[in-house]
């Protein structure tokens, strides 16, 4: 695996909203990957970003800068067109804008007091959501479910989630997870799950939002230890696996009941919170562990790609795992991991490449534009 000495030197990373795409931020400008096969798509030099959103595969981007130029204040949002390569609408705030999520009918902006529910086509505010200080401008979202799921932490002291309904929007239902305070969460792809992480970061849990209980809970380890992303499968039914990795420089696989009972056809909503179904995740047989698979202390963003049942040589059922990380030294790597029914897992690194030095020099400066739909 290679490695850098060096500061981070990406700002921000981000895939869109099915794990097509990737972005990443720097002090000089932004770049738009393929995920799928390591194409850079799009490049920009105006300068540095501290968030770049993508909206799935359209040419519609959030960007907002570091502040570093005038005209790249980080209180101003901008939409901008990669076709045209212009602004199509900037939104001014008074503070800070620590996170931006996005869905075809919702724009997101949280800041550090508050949180603000756009309707994206028409830009006008549909409400403002006062919030705990939320320093780190943490939230979840899940775009692709019906109701637009969103997640805002609920306390400072403890590890409470509000989730409201975006697509109304309303307060549904407050989530309590964690004694400490929370430092990662992430909806699943429908969501109808939401998993947390807290600053302490030994327990990952997972819980049901329409009941707001808890479904599973994972140990990620004894030793306290910084969540820098959460992830879960794909799947528009249950999810399978949910993924992790933390400042240790590990990734953490942790398996559903869909996945290690072998049942990812017929699973019903009944199913899913039926008690029997959801009572040994401590078991070490719903945790895989592959260390060393970033520099220990390196912020990273991962993604999980697929997930499918495949039979290895010895003819047990088996899930193989395509996930994918980038990393903020600057580097994308495609991890491949097959495990058995009876706990037997191995692992591979399919790709690696530096983002840092992909670039499209190659094209003329008013020639370059993103290569998707």
């Amino acid at each position: 695996m290679a490695s850098s000495s060096a500061p981070s030197q990406i700002i921000c990373a981000s895939f869109n909203q099915d794990n097509s795409l990737f972005s990443v931020g720097t002090k000089d400008g932004f770049k738009i990957f393929d995920a799928r096969n390591g194409r850079l798509c799009y490049e920009n030099n105006l300068g540095g970003f501290n968030i770049v959103e993508m909206l799935f595969g359209s040419s519609l981007l959030v960007i907002v800068g570091t502040g570093e130029k005038p005209a790249m204040s980080p209180r101003r949002l901008c939409l901008f067109n990669t076709r045209t390569g212009a602004s199509k609408k900037d939104l001014n705030f008074r503070t800070s804008i620590l996170s931006v999520r996005l869905s075809m009918k919702r724009l997101v902006v949280v800041l550090q007091d508050r949180t603000f529910v756009y309707d994206l086509n028409k830009t006008t505010i549909l409400e403002e959501i006062e919030t705990v200080p939320n320093t780190k401008g943490l939230c979840a979202f899940a775009p692709n479910s019906e109701e637009c799921y969103l997640a805002l932490p609920a306390s400072t002291s403890k590890g409470s989630a509000l989730v409201y309904k975006a697509s109304k929007p309303e307060l549904i239902c407050q989530i309590d997870a964690h004694q400490a305070p929370l430092a990662a969460m992430v909806f699943s792809s429908n969501g109808m799950y939401l998993a947390t992480a807290s600053e302490k970061g030994t327990m990952v849990r997972v819980h049901l939002v329409t009941q707001a209980t808890k479904s599973h809970s994972f140990r990620r380890g004894t030793y306290p230890s910084t969540i820098y992303s959460l992830a879960f499968s794909p799947s528009v039914d249950l999810p399978d696996v949910l993924v992790a990795t933390s400042s240790s420089g590990s990734l953490h696989m942790f398996f559903l009941d869909a996945a290690r009972n072998g049942r990812r056809q017929g699973n019903t909503l009944l199913s899913s919170v039926i008690p029997g179904s959801v009572t040994d995740a401590l078991d070490p047989a719903n945790h895989h562990v592959i260390h060393n698979v970033v520099p220990a202390n390196i912020k990273s963003c991962l993604a999980v790609n697929s997930v499918e049942n495949s039979q290895n040589s010895s003819k047990l059922p088996a899930l193989k795992t395509v996930i994918y990380i980038v990393t903020h030294d600057g580097y994308f790597r495609e991890y491949v991991i097959g495990t058995t029914k009876s706990n037997e897992s191995s692992w591979s690194l399919e790709r690696e490449f530096n983002l840092l030095e992909a670039g499209l020099s190659s094209l003329k400066q008013n020639e370059q534009h993103i290569v998707i739909d």
